[in-house]
């Protein structure tokens, strides 16, 4: 379970994030929805503890961030939104490495590793050199190596940005099972089409604040839209379009 109170980041004289707060549970797909610059990538980085809100907190599972980030990010498997692939090693090199960071022993990486192997479809290339991989295949390493030690919770950016078709819909399928596995799923997107297919419930951010929650058929009956999109814009424009 991920608890969110108050946290606020500023950036010289910008302010990118002004008290936002959010609760993601166990057994649920929360989505931190916004258009490009609205805040969410700066939250999800306070979230998972790249960096230290100016106030606020953060707990993951009762473990706060700030004080101790590190016993964090071991209830975490993050996608942030720069996958970073160490191009001169395998997709399998990869996954192994960060799985080594997390402790694990290679006889549990390696059972691990061929279940991520067959849900995400990286047969054909799991041995290859990630150098001159294309968009799909980076986030599927990406994501493997996020949640290679099983993490409790799971914090993606922008998960499915640049996918096509096929890639996105095994993104989504992936994390409607770990939703059925009791985990927490925490995204954020600006994709309304993905937002609507997997989220249980929708936080929408725009300049830096939360100016809506609830689930879908929540924020369409709050509007008087028919469409998730619809509504959005009604929210965020304050109800002027």
């Amino acid at each position: 379970m991920i608890l969110v109170n108050n946290i606020s980041k500023s950036f010289g004289n910008v302010q990118a994030v002004k008290d936002v707060s959010l609760e993601a549970p166990d057994g649920q797909i929360t989505a931190l929805l916004g258009a490009n610059g609205a805040g969410k990538t700066t939250s999800m980085r306070m979230i998972y503890a790249l960096i230290e809100p100016a106030t606020g907190t953060v707990a993951i599972d009762g473990i706060d961030s700030v004080s101790d980030p590190i016993a964090a990010r071991a209830r975490m498997g993050i996608l942030p939104d720069a996958r970073g692939l160490y191009t001169r090693l395998t997709a399998r090199e990869n996954i192994q490495y960060f799985g080594r960071l997390q402790g694990m022993n290679d006889e549990i990486i390696d059972q691990r590793m061929k279940e991520m192997i067959e849900r995400l479809g990286m047969e054909k290339f799991i041995d290859r050199k990630t150098e001159g991989f294309s968009q799909g295949q980076r986030v599927k390493v990406a994501l493997a190596r996020c949640l290679i030690h099983d993490p409790q919770n799971i914090l993606l950016d922008e998960p499915t940005n640049g996918l096509d078709v096929m890639s996105t819909r095994g993104v989504r399928e992936f994390l409607r099972d770990e939703k059925a596995k009791g985990k927490c799923v925490l995204f954020s997107s600006h994709v309304m089409q993905e937002v609507s297919a997997v989220c249980d419930d929708i936080v929408v951010i725009d300049a830096g604040e939360i100016c809506a929650r609830g689930s879908e058929t929540e924020l369409l009956a709050v509007t008087g839209r028919d469409n998730l999109e619809d509504a959005f814009v009604h929210l965020v424009t304050g109800g002027q379009s």
